[in-house]
């Protein structure tokens, strides 16, 4: 066998939902970011030449298939093609054709003029950043950063590249379509700081902390929603922020008792603030004082949470609110993540607030939460208070759980939750039920739920596998287990006691893209032969291209895969 072991679902899927006629921009954008990030360009540049092809008038493709003709050429002819093809796209259409061929141009061989385009792209990028999907905007700096080299610009280019954020990454990371950051010292952040008015009276201050932190301005003070980690984070994102002459945090509301919102609230609450929750909200936050998460780049160097913040006031049905003029509706629920949500409707402009309910990892995946019903219930919820604008307690979820996936994402959830415990009852191990899992057709016709459930689909499916069977499996896994020790013991006697043939097992699967099965080779070989310097150098191999796999789809494992690796990734801009 020399292909790549390994189906590659997630690209198969998006090819598919790229493929429809209907399909969004989105959609194509995050198969492309999959594909730069599998090095797989050739596939690129046939998928999207095809679909160009077939849709001769939109610009995006066009764009695509510009971009990753440039990444494969390998003469002047084929590169006259790719640029031909950027040039139209651009002409068609501004935003996403600007961005691809900034990033072709400076891809290709030096060249001033191709520099110089590029710079122009790129900052006419930078100049519209709130129009673009915060995730791409690495790639720009990293981007202006070469061909700024390429004029002799050096103090260009090197600010640049400092505000990449990638000073630190090994030579050769496709890490430049991901927008999350890492470090011993910060921990993990989903963006850059930055504040965002997405209505007025609205500001929403997102990468200061692990989750986002809300604020309604009234005629009788400001609504602060959820509190982050710590004070020093939230105080950060305060000094930032447009407040009244007085500044007054006159309620706190918290969506749910997760430490990374509410361990700040010593910073929002003044002598006349009045804290509201949900009535699980006392006992999730005791399950919360023995939960720490396990991994330090969750919060870096932040210390310990102060989590023993008492509401004044427990919400236990749909309970309205006014302040300074302003009317909300505070909905308890259930949610996807945890027991304890509450909503925040502000049924005059349609706005909700809606924490984590919808989190599509449907809690921390190493802890015993999240409910498959719930998110359903949830998205049902939702779905009957037809809001115009979702907010939620971090980057990704905003920017791709919108009201306009609600229905759909629904409707493919609900499908899946059928198959997949079709497939339980049948006796089907966990990760055949994972590689059967489908693409709904009903997606078709709800081109914004695509990639929402995309990235919920695989979690979505271990909860309720978790939830749903014990700990004894049809196939016999976990009826004799073994530790990791004596795993690495038995697979040394299939090496032959020989560490070399396990860097060689390795270094192949690596090079077949099979990232997460070489990981698998590694790690015990390292527990048999833990000197072995080629094993530790193929384990880091592995797990920074396993950071650029998830870049953008999954925090959870990037933020841990970036912990084992020891990755030092800072913020963009």
């Amino acid at each position: 066998m020399t292909g790549r072991i390994t189906r590659r679902r997630d690209v198969e899927s998006l090819e598919t939902a790229a493929g429809w006629p209907n399909a969004d921009k989105n959609t194509m954008v995050t198969l492309a970011s999959t594909l730069v990030a599998a090095d797989a360009d050739a596939e690129g540049c046939r998928f999207f030449s095809a679909l160009s092809d077939a849709q001769p008038d939109a610009a995006t493709p066009l764009a695509l298939a510009g971009f990753f003709q440039a990444r494969v050429a390998d003469d002047a002819g084929a590169v006259g093609g790719a640029l031909a093809r950027l040039d139209r796209a651009a002409a068609a259409d501004l935003g996403l054709p600007q961005y691809f061929r900034g990033l072709a141009l400076t891809a290709l061989p030096p060249d001033p003029g191709r520099a110089e385009q590029a710079i122009a792209d790129l900052e006419f990028v930078l100049a519209v950043r709130d129009l673009f999907p915060a995730m791409l905007l690495r790639g720009a700096f990293a981007g202006l950063a070469r061909a700024h080299a390429v004029l002799g610009h050096d103090e260009q280019a090197a600010d640049a590249a400092r505000r990449s954020g990638l000073a630190a990454a090994p030579a050769g990371a496709r890490l430049t379509l991901g927008g999350f950051w890492a470090n011993a010292e910060d921990g993990f952040r989903f963006t850059s700081p930055r504040i965002l008015r997405p209505e007025p009276g609205i500001q929403i201050a997102q990468g200061y902390d692990f989750c986002d932190l809300a604020f309604v301005t009234t005629g009788d003070g400001v609504i602060a929603i959820d509190a982050g980690t710590t004070a020093d984070r939230v105080k950060a994102a305060l000094s930032d922020l447009d407040f009244p002459a007085d500044g007054r945090v006159s309620h706190l509301i918290l969506t749910h008792a997760h430490w990374d919102h509410v361990g700040g609230a010593g910073a929002l609450r003044g002598p006349g603030t009045r804290v509201i929750a949900q009535a699980g909200f006392p006992a999730g936050l005791d399950r919360e004082r023995d939960a720490r998460p396990p991994f330090r780049y969750f919060t870096g160097a932040a210390g310990e949470f102060q989590l023993d913040l008492a509401p004044d006031q427990l919400v236990s049905e749909p309970t309205p609110l006014t302040v300074g003029g302003t009317d909300l509706v505070l909905y308890p629920t259930s949610g996807g993540e945890t027991g304890d949500a509450l909503l925040v409707h502000l049924p005059a402009t349609g706005v909700l607030f809606a924490g984590d309910v919808l989190m599509p990892y449907l809690g921390q995946p190493f802890t015993d939460e999240g409910s498959p019903e719930g998110l359903l219930e949830a998205l049902a919820f939702i779905d009957g208070l037809q809001p115009r604008l979702l907010i939620h307690g971090h980057p990704p979820l905003t920017d791709l759980l919108t009201a306009a996936a609600v229905p759909g994402l629904r409707a493919a959830l609900t499908q899946l939750r059928g198959e997949v415990l079709d497939a339980i009852r049948r006796g089907l191990a966990r990760p055949d039920i994972l590689a059967a899992a489908s693409l709904p057709d009903v997606l078709r016709e709800h081109p914004a739920a695509v990639v929402p459930y995309l990235v919920t689909r695989d979690h979505f499916t271990a909860r309720l596998y978790h939830q749903r069977t014990g700990y004894w499996q049809p196939d016999g896994s976990g009826m004799e287990p073994s530790t990791a020790a004596e795993h690495a013991a038995a697979l040394d006697l299939l090496a032959g006691g020989r560490q070399e043939r396990f860097a060689d097992a390795a270094a192949t699967l690596i090079a077949r893209g099979d990232h997460a099965l070489a990981l698998d080779i590694i790690r015990p070989g390292l527990l048999r032969y833990p000197a072995s310097s080629a094993l530790a150098e193929l384990r880091q191999t592995a797990l920074h291209r396993l950071m650029e796999r998830y870049q953008q789809s999954d925090p959870f494992q990037f933020l841990i895969y970036a912990e084992q690796a020891g990755a030092e990734l800072g913020p963009v801009g």
